[in-house]
């Protein structure tokens, strides 16, 4: 990692802890942990690092120039598609500026932007923390998803109760859109066979397509789908259901030109709903 290898790496922990005379590893415990000493040298090492990216922002504001790489994290669920139509405006207004997009599971999005690993994350359902802020992104209007052949398809708008005792699938149970959709059902009494949970939506696209159950999903998702005639999507009379998008970074982190302009790029133009 970093280009430096294991041995390299144990011998410069050993000549620092020789010259700050203090053990920053316990190295009695597997895996390795920090000691007292260690989380304090840590922390130093963050701040300087924090110090070093705040003069180098400074820098690159009083040179003019948007320039350098944009750390984006982002649930599954954004897109492909989409993000690189994003990346191939960003490259076209700022030349000098790369995007770098990497897709993960929710937790592993706020994970990324407290670690630092992460300029922006793309999440739904949004949750500020003491280090997190959100930026409201957008809200995507969610219907119910059926196979073609399935007796509610030629249907274009349908009341909650008419999915009583479908056959669904479902998100796992400790995501947040899981939660909000069994909310919803709970609070419209109605009752559903969950027959599958995924943890991504493109796996329950094709259980839907395959007439495995029903969902309900994102609209804008399954536009692709509806062209390719797999899916049939079909709006939720009142009370209706949406899933909110927003964009995390982390409170005390300075911006740099390069990741302000992208924040821009996503605030004037979200993605299609």
């Amino acid at each position: 990692m970093n280009a430096v290898s294991q041995s390299a790496a144990s011998q410069h922990l050993q000549e620092l802890e020789r010259t700050l005379e203090v053990k920053l590893v316990d190295r009695s415990t597997r895996p390795l942990a920090l000691t007292e000493a260690g989380k304090l040298y840590y922390d130093f090492c963050r701040e300087v690092l924090r110090t070093k990216n705040q003069f180098d922002v400074g820098l690159e504001q009083f040179k003019g120039r948007v320039e350098g790489t944009v750390k984006v994290a982002s649930i599954y669920s954004v897109g492909l598609v989409e993000m690189s139509r994003l990346e191939e405006q960003f490259a076209k207004r700022f030349p000098g500026a790369e995007l770098w997009v990497d897709y993960l599971r929710p937790e592993k999005v706020y994970e990324a932007i407290t670690s630092e690993k992460a300029d922006l994350g793309l999440v739904s359902y949004p949750e500020p923390s003491k280090e997190i802020q959100v930026i409201p992104w957008r809200e995507e209007k969610m219907v119910v998803a059926v196979a073609p052949s399935h007796r509610l398809a030629r249907r274009q708008t349908l009341n909650v109760r008419d999915l009583e005792g479908e056959n669904f699938i479902g998100f796992d149970e400790d995501l947040p859109i899981s939660r909000d959709v069994r909310r919803f059902l709970r609070e419209s009494s109605v009752y559903v066979d969950v027959v599958m949970r995924f943890d991504n939506i493109q796996m329950m696209k094709e259980a839907v397509a395959l007439g495995s159950g029903i969902s309900i999903l994102p609209d804008r998702i399954l536009k692709a789908d509806i062209l390719q005639g797999r899916v049939r999507a079909i709006a939720i009379e009142d009370p209706s259901l949406s899933r909110p998008l927003g964009i995390l970074h982390l409170k005390k982190k300075r911006f740099s030109r390069a990741t302000q302009s992208f924040l821009n790029l996503l605030i004037e133009e979200p993605l299609p709903a």
